[in-house]
């Protein structure tokens, strides 16, 4: 083997080779470095008395199903510029590491491909050399995005497990990309996105969020020139909610079995489009027989269809008069429910109409998510929180199946 095989193979470079052992089903490969090419890894001071040595080894990129040690030996040097003892600079690999720098970009690469586990059986080491090998670099590559661009975000939260654990993510709609990911679901886990957009001097347009109170408080705080829009999925959803509690209410209240029979199974119809109802299983016939026989139903059923309308007018204007006739038609059917919905959002119309400023939403977020919980159901869930947090950043580069 050559010198400048070790160069061109790997990527080890000032080093003279010795000799090749072949060990227990692995090629070792002594190196040494040449004492011309010795300097202090301090000052850089190449007046230096040898000190000793040792030797230390490296795991390097396999050759085929071989794993391969560099075996080198390195040079303890007293500077006699700046009178510090230190060792050699390695160069090829981390002084802290047990590998590489060419074994840890191999690794970076199989990991955009593999699960950790399969990395980690395939390069023969275990699985927490893989792990701390892309958390490092998922780390330096995505855990300070750039913030100076931003223009449209998304902000909503993600259930991560049991006891209320939640994750608040800020999604840039123009790039698709997770750009701040915080504990918690309160407006206190986006303040370290406002102080980094702050010091960006980020000129957010709009933000698209739903009606939380603590999201709504904490944007009107901290970006005061952006237009909150609320997302339309959300308000449909916050009805669609009230829908169905009108339903178990009056399901209580019927005094027949017929009419309670009739009732039972209408959830999910009474949620679902006019045009996704199935012919086959006769749901356009049942949900009529349960709407003619309860008019409060009826007319919250009729009330949910107006309101998808609502995003559909030609401009902002008729807009505004579609929602306060809505609100006017809702508050006159003297259900409770209906009524404080209708309040609802006349309190928000603002940022329901701003959606004819700035047509965007939640959704890509939402998609997001789904991602998301993808990613973690795969994985078996994280137990390093922070690792899982830079895989969430690092999603929208994702080219492969979502893995952990």
């Amino acid at each position: 083997m050559s010198t400048s095989l070790l160069y061109h193979g790997f990527a080890i470079h000032g080093y003279q080779y010795i000799h090749t052992k072949y060990q227990k089903g692995a090629v070792v490969f002594k190196v040494k470095k040449k004492r011309h090419d010795l300097c202090c890894s301090n000052c850089g001071s190449r007046h230096l008395i040898l000190r000793g040595k040792v030797e230390r080894r490296f795991r390097s990129l396999p050759i085929g199903l071989k794993p391969v040690f560099i075996q080198a030996v390195i040079q303890r040097l007293l500077c006699l510029t700046c009178r510090l003892i230190r060792q050699q600079a390695i160069g090829f690999a981390n002084p802290k590491r047990s590998y590489t720098k060419s074994f840890e970009r191999y690794a970076t690469e199989l990991c955009r491909h593999m699960t950790i586990r399969d990395v980690a059986h395939h390069l023969n080491v275990s699985w927490d050399v893989i792990k701390d090998i892309e958390k490092r670099y998922l780390k330096k590559r995505f855990s300070k995005p750039k913030l100076k661009g931003l223009k449209q975000i998304a902000i909503d939260e993600i259930s991560i497990g049991r006891g209320h654990r939640y994750l608040t993510i800020v999604l840039d709609l123009a790039t698709g990309a997770v750009v701040f990911v915080g504990e918690g679901k309160s407006a206190e886990a986006l303040l370290p996105f406002f102080r980094r957009m702050n010091a960006a001097k980020a000129n957010i347009k709009a933000v698209a969020i739903d009606m939380s109170p603590a999201y709504i408080c904490a944007v009107l705080e901290h970006l005061p020139n952006a237009v909150l829009v609320f997302d339309h999925f959300h308000i449909v959803k916050l009805f669609n909610d009230k829908l169905s509690a009108l339903r178990r209410q009056l399901y209580h209240q019927v005094s027949t079995q017929m009419e309670k029979d009739l009732l039972k199974g209408t959830r999910w119809l009474l949620l679902k489009n006019p045009e996704n109802l199935n012919d086959l299983k006769d749901e356009p016939g049942r949900l009529k027989k349960a709407l003619e026989i309860n008019q409060p139903l009826a007319t919250a059923y009729y009330l949910k269809e107006d309101l998808r309308q609502l995003w559909s007018q030609p401009d902002k204007k008729r807009a505004k008069a579609f929602l306060y006739d809505w609100a006017k038609r809702a508050r006159s059917t003297n259900i409770q429910i209906l009524s404080r919905f209708a309040n609802t959002l006349l309190a928000h119309r603002y940022g329901i109409l701003a959606w004819y400023d700035y047509p965007i939403s939640t959704g890509p977020l939402e998609g997001t998510n789904n991602k998301i919980k993808t990613m973690k159901r795969q994985a078996y869930g994280f137990r390093d929180l922070e690792f899982f947090k830079l895989k969430i950043m690092a999603l929208h580069q994702s080219k492969y199946a979502l893995i952990g």
